[in-house]
């Protein structure tokens, strides 16, 4: 029998990716039969309220289906009196640029309907706006990250709904970056903002519905909330093993990926330092002229992260930041999903930028989502200590360990509003 020659592959080695990659669609396949959104599991068996009384949905373009139908469509075909739709930052065409960039109050010509923006004059329905409601269904797509407004804005419609008596419904979706894990210190009453309004980590693990049950049991609600949970997901599922198309819920949201590199590069919004913005590849790309590349990467190269690796590349933003500027800096490439931990490389970035040019970066001032006074990378953190302990050169896992009892007790009270198993 010959034998193979040096450097040569052993039969079939050629074809594993192939196996892999057939074994991956017919997961998706049969998934495809059994997935079903909160949306779908509303329309597959109505509750008697569904056809009797004005719904006022909380949605944007990014509320649709497998199947390509909108939301609002899917509702209304099936018997749904649509009175009004609530908007969240971005707009309800997901047409609008990040930080105070606020949507006026519109109308919906196919359904004859308003649509109130919750990011403009008002963040949170008013006692007017609810008067034409009697059940309000939030079906937005969240990213699984605390300063991601969505959760705020639902937490708000929540607080408002509980009020005023108003039936709270929400129609869940995935958590895209997985609803296992769980990164990053808790939010501090003095760093409450809109993008910390409630106790979460950066990384929070849950869905939608699970994020309702947990603001609700957080501030001991009397309301009366209804989740319609998906059928077919795991917590541990990333978006793409699920059956959906991503659906991108705000303009520097393409890819369910940007999702999971977010939960830390997010932290760069509040420096001199681009994030991206203004590029093909937000959140991906980090850069600014005045970095030094090499010397950068020596220390980045210092924290040991797994799961990730920094290629060099330069950029112009086309808006944002340094626009039309030239930038030094790095693509993130996410290696390992399961390894990868965005709010501890975060930390870590900020931390060497503050090491190796402390002369040129710097933390950017107020205004910041709607804050006026507090530094905006202390609202993002969500604890002021954490940013003056970066400073005086604390590393991610010295951090880590200072916040290990607080994310305890929020894993606690996390545990009694899941609804899904691993």
């Amino acid at each position: 029998m010959a034998g193979h020659g040096r450097g040569e592959d052993p039969p079939f080695v050629g074809l594993f990716p192939m196996i892999i990659f057939i074994f991956h669609l017919l997961r998706i396949s049969a998934m495809s039969h059994d997935f079903r959104l909160g949306l779908e599991t509303l329309i597959d068996k109505p509750p008697s309220w569904f056809t009797s009384a004005r719904l006022g949905l909380v949605v944007n373009q990014a509320s649709w289906t497998s199947g390509f139908e909108a939301a609002w469509t899917m509702i209304a075909r099936s018997g749904g009196n649509i009175s009004c739709i609530f908007s969240p930052q971005h707009g309800f065409l997901g047409e609008k640029q990040a930080n105070m960039i606020e949507s006026d109050h519109g109308w919906h010509e196919g359904l004859n309907v308003p649509v109130m923006s919750l990011y403009g004059r008002e963040r949170q329905p008013t006692e007017e706006m609810l008067r034409l409601v009697d059940v309000l269904v939030v079906d937005l797509q969240d990213v699984g990250t605390r300063v991601y407004t969505y959760g705020a804005t639902m937490g708000l419609c929540l607080e408002a709904a509980a009020k005023q008596g108003v039936k709270f419904v929400v129609l869940d979706r995935p958590n895209p970056i997985d609803g296992e894990t769980v990164e990053g210190n808790t939010v501090h009453g003095e760093c409450r903002s809109f993008v910390g309004l409630y106790p979460l980590p950066m990384r929070h693990g849950m869905t939608m519905g699970e994020m309702a049950a947990f603001i609700a049991d957080s501030k001991a609600m009397d309301c009366d909330l209804e989740v319609f949970p998906m059928k077919g997901w795991k917590r541990s599922d990333f978006y793409f093993q699920t059956p959906l198309p991503w659906f991108f819920p705000s303009p520097n949201m393409p890819s369910w990926e940007t999702a999971l590199v977010y939960a830390g590069m997010v932290l760069l919004e509040g420096t001199n330092v681009s994030e991206g913005r203004g590029t093909t590849l937000p959140f991906h790309l980090f850069g600014a002229p005045f970095i030094q590349q090499e010397k950068l990467l020596r220390q980045l190269e210092k924290h040991s992260l797994q799961g990730v690796a920094f290629r060099p590349v330069s950029f112009e933003p086309a808006f944002d930041k340094w626009r039309g500027e030239l930038c030094h800096g790095f693509q993130v490439h996410v290696t390992e999903m399961r390894k990868f931990s965005p709010y501890r490389t975060g930390l870590a970035l900020l931390g060497s930028l503050l090491q190796t040019h402390g002369n040129d970066f710097r933390w950017l001032p107020p205004p910041y989502e709607y804050e006026w006074e507090k530094q905006p990378i202390d609202i993002l953190i969500g604890n002021a200590d954490i940013r003056r302990m970066l400073e005086e050169g604390l590393q991610p896992e010295e951090l880590e360990a200072l916040w290990s009892d607080e994310l305890n007790r929020f894993m606690d009270a996390r545990e009694r509003c899941l609804l899904y198993g691993p």
